[in-house]
């Protein structure tokens, strides 16, 4: 552990008070993301909003996550992983309490994008403070648990979250945020002793982080769009941008991300696997909870108990296998992940009006046993193939991806739905051309995960090669 430049023992209790904080936090996220897929419905009747600034409710959130997940690692990194992620903390909390006061759609997405602002400073510093304190042989389980975090977030949140906005209205949802909060923030003030830098004194590439916030904000606004002109353009000034980025990093001498780290493939091949895999899995929440709801007439608590299947069943999962790749470094069980996730999204693909639920619940559980099987061994690739030094941008390159798949997730979901539907209100009247986008959107993201399956596949025989 680094204090101030200064090596000291990380003790018992320093750990397990990091592992509660980063838990926690990293269970608000979820949490919350996965509550307002099942308060949609809700919002969408209370605000009046049509079907493209529904979409953009949960878009900005990632969007947010996705732009500055990757310059707060490196802040991090420079002045303290602990400040950035208290800072997060308190940003997260008080942009929850103010959502509670919006009108309109439009505010409602100001403050999800606030909010996102605060998840990136806490994802960006969370991880890489968990690798920093506890020692290597520990990591795949101490992954394990932050899955297990992350992922009864997405469990609880359908539940709670389907409670509370049935009984209490979608408000209550964002009101929840704020006790939780609070209580980490005393816990830090008043307990987190000490701080983690590996950076110290270096120097922050402003120009750098502006080109990348603006090219990848752009971008993932042209994927959200690409089915007006406008969207097209943004696209393309978005992939032009992000070049410009990426040469601009080349030449810097204290980029927000050092290429370097992906010189060992490793770490890049990880890293685009999980992006996939997230490309594949994210949107899934938002097709499935507006189909129960609006075409098959189930009320939030009842959609929530499905969508729950998911989450439980990486929650129960990412522990065993975090121990399990600690001990043994299996190598092929994220393929196996991998491919028992593609096929619970072919499954999903074939759903209709009147499919059985059964149908539904089988794809789930196969998408959460796929999920449970891949993630935290291929975190643990990632993270274990870089050096000390980048924790925290390596930390936050993780969370980039997820954050970037998620967007882009969401973004094909919004563009395939406004192809078959229109920026329209979802109605009777509109009901087989939302079946139809949602069909399509299912097969487009097996696709995506069976593509994940091939790169895991090629992360096998770099280890092999490396052992």
């Amino acid at each position: 552990m680094v204090t101030g430049g200064v090596k000291i023992a990380s003790t018992t209790s320093l750990q397990k008070l990091s592992l509660l904080l980063v838990a926690v936090s990293s269970f608000l996220i979820p949490f919350m993301g996965s509550s307002l897929s099942i308060a949609l419905p809700l919002i969408q009747n209370d605000l009046a909003v049509d079907i493209l600034v529904l979409g953009w409710i949960p878009t900005a959130f990632t969007l947010a996550n996705a732009a500055l997940v990757l310059p707060f690692g490196r802040l991090a990194d420079i002045h303290g992983r602990k400040k950035i992620f208290t800072y997060g903390i308190t940003i997260y909390t008080i942009a929850s309490f103010l959502a509670v006061f919006s009108s309109t759609g439009l505010m409602l997405i100001f403050f999800s994008f606030l909010q996102g602002v605060g998840c990136a400073m806490i994802f960006a510093t969370g991880v890489a403070l968990l690798i920093s304190i506890f020692p290597q042989k520990h990591r795949g389980e101490v992954l394990g648990i932050y899955l297990t975090a992350v992922y009864v977030g997405l469990f609880l949140g359908p539940l709670l979250g389907g409670f509370l906005a049935h009984n209490l209205g979608w408000e209550s949802i964002f009101l929840a945020n704020v006790p939780i909060g609070l209580f980490l923030l005393s816990l830090i003030l008043t307990s987190f002793r000490g701080e983690w830098k590996s950076a110290d004194g270096e120097k922050f590439d402003r120009i750098g982080t502006i080109i990348y916030i603006f090219s990848l904000s752009v971008l993932m606004y042209g994927i959200s769009t690409l089915n007006e002109v406008l969207g097209k353009t943004f696209l393309i000034i978005g992939f032009v941008s992000l070049i410009l980025f990426l040469i601009i990093e080349r030449r810097s001498s204290s980029p927000i991300i050092p290429l370097n780290i992906f010189k060992n493939r490793i770490t890049s091949f990880s890293g685009v696997a999980l992006f996939l895999v997230t490309v594949s899995t994210s949107a899934m929440w938002t097709l499935i909870s507006l189909y129960l709801q609006e075409l098959r007439g189930l009320d939030p608590l009842t959609t929530a108990i499905i969508l729950a299947v998911q989450p439980l069943a990486v929650a129960v999962l990412s522990p065993l296998v975090g121990r399990m790749v600690d001990t043994n470094n299996n190598k092929i069980v994220n393929i196996v992940g991998a491919i028992i996730c593609t096929a619970g999204l072919v499954i999903l693909s074939f759903l209709d009006g009147k499919s059985s639920l059964v149908q539904l619940i089988l794809g789930l559980l196969m998408v959460g046993i796929g999920m449970g099987l891949f993630t935290t061994p291929t975190n643990r690739n990632f993270l274990q193939s870089i050096s000390s030094k980048y924790y925290g941008v390596g930390s936050a390159t993780m969370s980039t991806m997820v954050f970037i798949g998620q967007t882009v997730s969401l973004g094909v979901l919004l563009s395939i739905l406004t192809k078959y539907m229109g920026t329209v209100q979802l109605l009777p009247p509109t009901y087989p051309f939302f079946i139809e986008g949602l069909q399509f959107s299912f097969l487009i993201f097996a696709v995506t995960c069976a593509i994940g399956v091939v790169v895991s596949l090629i992360i096998r025989e770099k280890m092999k090669t490396q052992a």
